[in-house]
């Protein structure tokens, strides 16, 4: 991966992750790349969870499911979601090389947050392509 990222894309993509996801409700967002490097992390201030470890299983949970995806010869899937009792947790690919990773309780609504991540993934494309 031959990605660079300047400070100030990631700032303006901090901004887009504050506001699109962690001020309606998203308990904790992370930008990674598809090697699980964590390169934004916000959340909501009660997050107590080893997020490096979490960004690296994504990542490695998201080449799995990749995997399968040409087995069944689909060319991806670009989206991933898992339900849990307390915590889901959303997966969605920003360009080729990067992850957007969502958790989120029960309170916030999956249709709601999906439109959210492709209004999000739409503006976070532009500033990579900046």
């Amino acid at each position: 991966m031959d990605y660079t990222l300047e400070e100030a894309q990631l700032d303006e993509i901090e901004i887009i992750l504050q506001k699109d996801f962690i001020e309606v409700g998203v308990q904790c967002v992370c930008l990674i790349d598809v090697a699980g490097n964590v390169l934004s992390n916000l959340d909501n201030g009660k997050i107590n969870f080893d997020v490096y470890s979490l960004a690296a299983l994504s990542a490695g949970n998201y080449g799995a499911v990749s995997a399968i995806a040409q087995i069944i010869e689909e060319e991806e899937f670009s989206l991933l979601f898992h339900k849990g009792k307390k915590r889901n947790i959303y997966f969605s690919k920003v360009a080729a090389d990067f992850l957007l990773v969502l958790i989120f309780g029960k309170e916030t609504s999956l249709g709601f947050l999906r439109l959210k991540v492709a209004e999000a993934v739409k503006k976070i494309k532009r500033i990579l392509q900046s």
